[in-house]
């Protein structure tokens, strides 16, 4: 098991490539933002990209690294119901695509445990 240090850069990499993604390729993300959100939703993709780039800067960095691995947890609860709109949207494609999608529910679990160790400190 890597240290907490080293999970906390693997964790803002990762952070980092969704938030790349979302200015990249942004119309995939578009389409999983739930209706329910006032707005437009590539300003919610927008919002979310940059919010997984400053969390993965603050994983990086051990002095905002405590805070921003219990705000990546907090972030990782908040996405969930674009999940679950994704999973609900791909309902009626391939088996392969949905499998994806509903793969995606249950891992947010070990991804919010990843974000609460992340923050732990080296002994």
């Amino acid at each position: 098991m890597p240290s907490p240090a080293r999970s906390a850069l693997l964790l803002a990499g990762l952070l980092a490539s969704a938030g790349v993604a979302h200015f990249v390729a942004p119309k995939q993300f578009d389409a999983v933002v739930p209706r329910s959100l006032p707005g437009d939703p590539r300003t919610w993709t927008a919002a979310s990209g940059a919010v997984e780039l400053a969390l993965a800067a603050g994983l990086a960095l051990p002095a905002t690294r405590r805070v921003s691995a219990q705000a990546t947890a907090l972030f990782f609860v908040g996405v969930f119901p674009a999940n679950v709109k994704m999973a609900y949207d791909w309902r009626n494609r391939p088996t392969s695509a949905k499998a994806l999608a509903y793969a995606r529910l249950p891992l947010q679990i070990p991804l919010i445990l990843w974000a609460r160790s992340a923050g732990r400190t080296d002994k």
